[in-house]
């Protein structure tokens, strides 16, 4: 049996005083889609920001693909990796955010390359190709020499995407990427998601769109004050929720 893609262990985070991770502990198999719910500050997108190393974290271990990331121990002590490592480390995992962070002065095309180019070291026209083939799978290949004023906010974010994934990352994380949308420019950001599961690949998806949970998640894990109230596949979360919290999260979402 394959190991896990990623294992957290134990994970701690605070803010000053405030922990807001309180021991988090979760597997992710490779082709898993595991959709992270729960109400505003219960730890949600502060994990997914450990997992892309963006936050240092304080406690625990993370390990994507058999390399634990992030730190190392030395005498019983944690010590941060050089920063040389921590970029090779982030580059695991790909993210895309509630804002898209598009550069407003690049075409979508340009957007997308940019990394391939300065970070994988690739020549402009194979970076090209491939942006172009990732831009085509998010419908936005005639979009291509469009700046980000010219384009809605849905094709934005599938811009945004495109580039995350362009990457080559082996896990996939998205942090709410609907929350910043119109209603009606939702779905065509979720139909890429959804594509994108069918294909096998793995992601960690913080989302308050529940049908959505529901219907791409393998697994599903309902946060609660920075620990992980419950988990399991959705059918069983959603129609059959364990704890008094889950029970009224559900009631009060619009699944």
């Amino acid at each position: 049996m394959a190991d896990p893609l990623l294992v957290i262990e134990n994970l701690h985070k605070r803010f000053d005083d405030l922990e807001v991770l309180k021991g988090v502990d979760l597997t992710v198999d490779a082709g898993d889609v595991v959709s992270i719910i729960g109400s505003s500050g219960s730890g949600k997108t502060t994990m997914l920001r450990c997992v892309n190393l963006l936050e240092e974290f304080h406690e625990g271990r993370i390990v994507i693909d058999g390399e634990e990331i992030g730190y190392t121990q030395k005498g019983g002590k944690r010590h941060m990796l050089p920063n040389s490592v921590i970029a090779r480390h982030r580059a695991l995992t790909g993210m895309a955010f509630q804002t898209f962070n598009l550069f407003p002065h690049l075409t979508a095309l340009k957007n997308v390359t940019l990394g391939l180019i300065k970070v994988r070291k690739m020549k402009k026209d194979e970076a090209a190709e491939i942006a172009q083939r990732w831009l085509d799978r998010v419908g936005l290949l005639d979009r291509q020499d469009h700046h980000p004023g010219q384009l809605s906010g849905g094709q934005q974010q599938r811009v945004a995407i495109a580039r995350a994934i362009a990457m080559n990352p082996k896990l996939m994380l998205f942090d709410e990427v609907t929350s910043a949308l119109d209603p009606e420019l939702v779905n065509e950001v979720l139909s890429v998601i959804k594509d994108l599961a069918n294909d096998g690949m793995t992601m960690l998806i913080v989302t308050h769109e529940m049908q959505f949970a529901f219907d791409v998640s393998s697994e599903v894990i309902f946060m609660n004050q920075g620990k992980i109230g419950e988990q399991g596949p959705p059918s069983e979360l959603f129609n059959n929720p364990k704890t008094t919290r889950l029970t009224e999260f559900i009631q009060n979402s619009s699944f």
